[in-house]
């Protein structure tokens, strides 16, 4: 990185063309804070990847100048990767209560909760990390305790909006700072880092309030068990479930890991108000009737795993659905995810459960925690920014943002569409945007962080298209003659009491070219990688020739 005097750099590590594993820079000097450290699902290409977060090679080569994490709310999307990150790269963690409490169960389940320094802040908190100055405001969103950050630095000011919205009407009472944001804007802002998720999305986004009206009717019309599920992390919509279920007397029986979690933090931090003896131990659900139960439960994705997938697919062991049973998703299906919700749905109904599902707009079972076009518009004028970097959103949302910032009166030159990766720097209030730091994914596989690239997932590829065949060679220590072998294994290939002859006929080139090449390297006592790839290459074009297909083939040579 080239050295300038008070430059002021705003920096994509994750977020921007994409929904999830949000992570963005400020850097003055040298003084680097981060925003978020979030994490998204990988799609069906990354087989076996369980979770994908923000490459931190740039952090890491600056280590020295790191000052802290900042996090503006508690989505996986946002604290999702911290764990992986703070294995990297420890550094002191600020964030409001309910976020801290969040964090602090993924940091547990790794052991890293003893060793990581965490600071609670609110919207009145003022910090200084070095010659920053840091100041926040309160948002809306579907989770309590979010914030907006304003980044007081040198240069000018750098607001950060978080993900949030203008809820009128919040379910807990926790209203929009306006009156900050406009101070914040009158004071001047240099730039602004607004999410983009619902720039597409004409007028105002409708107040959570109202979706607790649907789900009391829902439950005073509903016969048998009641199986609702939503994001566990919108306290906001649990507290509304939990308030329905109160006036129709019903007990809940809560399902998932997530959703135990949030709950038990946001209840013992207060954002959540469970009647005493309201909670049941799934164990005790059979002590009820059907019509005395609600099952809140994990799954409105349709992760097959989770547990309403699980009971849909009959693969519960304590909860099934019965005929005459309602099912509400209090949830939209995120882009993608749309196939597997609808799986989810066709198998409800083929248990003849009542189902509500669909768009939040049709149900009244959902409403969205992001700004429409007017709440962008609104942020944008409050703050009244010199220059506009759209985040948190894939292009097309970025570029109807951009255009909605046109409108408010930002010049069409001062408004920066980033890469992840790139870097918008600012000196003596000119930016430019001009160079790029290292990025990309990093993938999380079981215990491995960033220990799976591109070859082992082409391999895994390979293994789940065509499969493996294993071709077993004895050799003697002495005279590299053949003692046995070669034995072939078959294993997501071909099946071998189907397939003998083309097996013997692979057997049959492996002897050949072994054969050969003891006649070529009598001599020479390490060559065996020569065997191998000779091996691989003869059978590979035959097998290809023959079945069209191109297993991965792995040779294996034992000296005895």
């Amino acid at each position: 990185m080239n050295e300038v005097a008070n430059r002021l750099s705003i920096i994509a590590l994750g977020g921007v063309h994409e929904i999830g594993k949000n992570m963005y820079v400020i850097q003055y000097d040298d003084d680097i804070i981060v925003v978020d450290c979030g994490s998204k699902f990988p799609d069906e290409s990354l087989l076996g990847i369980d979770l994908i977060v923000p490459d931190i090679t740039y952090l890491l080569e600056n280590q020295n100048r790191v000052r802290g994490l900042v996090v503006t709310h508690g989505h996986e999307d946002h604290i999702g990767g911290i764990p992986y990150i703070i294995k990297q790269l420890n550094m002191p963690i600020y964030a409001t209560r309910l976020t801290l409490g969040l964090i602090k169960i993924k940091l547990k389940e790794h052991g890293l909760l003893g060793t990581t320094t965490l600071h609670q802040i609110d919207s009145d908190t003022r910090l200084r990390l070095g010659s920053v100055s840091i100041s926040f405001f309160s948002t809306n969103h579907s989770i309590p305790d979010c914030l907006g950050i304003a980044f007081h630095t040198p240069q000018g000011t750098v607001v950060h909006t978080g993900d949030f919205k203008f809820d009128l009407t919040p379910v807990n009472n926790q209203f929009a700072d306006i009156h900050k944001m406009a101070e914040i804007g009158m004071n001047g802002v240099l730039a602004l880092l607004s999410e983009s998720t619902n720039a597409e999305r004409p007028g105002f986004t409708p107040s959570e309030r109202l979706v607790g009206g649907h789900i009391h009717e829902a439950f005073t019309n509903a016969d048998g068990k009641i199986f609702i599920t939503t994001f566990a992390s919108n306290v906001h919509r649990l507290q509304q479930i939990i308030d329905a279920a109160t006036a129709v007397n019903r007990k809940i029986v809560l399902l998932g890991r997530s959703m135990v979690n949030v709950a038990d933090v946001a209840s013992s931090l207060g954002y959540l108000n469970i009647p005493s003896n309201m909670l049941l131990d799934v164990a005790e659900a059979g002590n009820y009737r059907r019509d005395e139960l609600v099952i809140l439960c994990t799954g409105s994705q349709g992760e097959p795993m989770a547990a309403l997938g699980r009971i849909a697919g009959g693969n519960h062991r304590q909860i099934e659905v019965n005929p005459g049973d309602t099912v509400i998703f209090a949830s939209s299906p995120i882009p993608g995810n749309e196939r597997n919700v609808a799986r989810i749905v066709d198998n409800l109904f083929a248990k003849k459960a009542k189902v509500i599902y669909g768009p939040g707009s049709a149900t009244g079972m959902h409403v969205s925690g992001h700004a429409s076009q007017e709440e962008l518009k609104l942020m944008l004028t409050l703050m009244k920014p010199q220059y506009f970097i759209p985040i948190h959103g894939e292009y097309r949302m970025l570029h109807q943002h951009r255009l909605l910032a046109e409108a408010v009166g930002v010049k069409a030159s001062n408004i920066f569409i980033v890469n992840n990766g790139d870097v918008v720097d600012i000196v003596g209030s000119e930016a430019i945007q001009e160079r790029k730091v290292p990025n990309g994914n990093t993938f999380v596989d079981g215990l491995g962080i960033g220990d799976v690239g591109n070859v082992v997932l082409r391999d895994r590829k390979v293994l789940s298209a065509d499969g493996i065949l294993i071709i077993v060679l004895t050799l003697g220590k002495s005279d590299n003659k053949i003692v046995s072998g070669p034995d072939i294994i078959s294993r997501g290939f071909v099946f071998v009491k189907e397939s003998e002859g083309l097996l013997e006929e692979v057997h049959r080139i492996t002897l050949k070219e072994v054969e050969q090449l003891q006649q070529e390297y009598a001599k020479m006592n390490n060559s065996w990688s020569i065997y191998k790839q000779t091996i691989k290459d003869s059978v590979g074009k035959f097998l290809y020739a023959k079945t069209k297909r191109r297993p991965m083939i792995l040779p294996i040579i034992i000296q005895v």
